[in-house]
């Protein structure tokens, strides 16, 4: 019989490492703005994303964080049931 995956922890566990994920993003573009843009710059293949850049603001940076959390929750809750519906 297959192993079934508990949703709410695959869930829970991709939220927390969306979040730890985050909080690291935000960290760095604090510590380095320009830096960071060009880091994502290489990230996505040479588009130049300073142009659309912006100095996150603490209330953008909170909202942000609560919703990756809910996001990787979600993304988890589905990949699990998804996971779980083949036998």
């Amino acid at each position: 019989m297959a192993e079934k995956l508990s949703v709410k922890r695959v869930g829970y566990s991709l939220a927390a490492v969306f979040g730890i994920v985050y909080a690291v993003c935000a960290v760095l573009v604090a510590i380095s703005p320009d830096g960071t843009v060009k880091a994502f710059r290489y990230l996505f293949h040479g588009i130049d994303i300073s142009k659309i850049a912006a100095m996150p603001t603490i209330t953008g940076t909170i909202i942000g964080f609560v919703e990756i959390i809910v996001l990787g929750f979600i993304v988890g809750w589905l990949f699990a049931k998804i996971y779980n519906s083949f036998k």
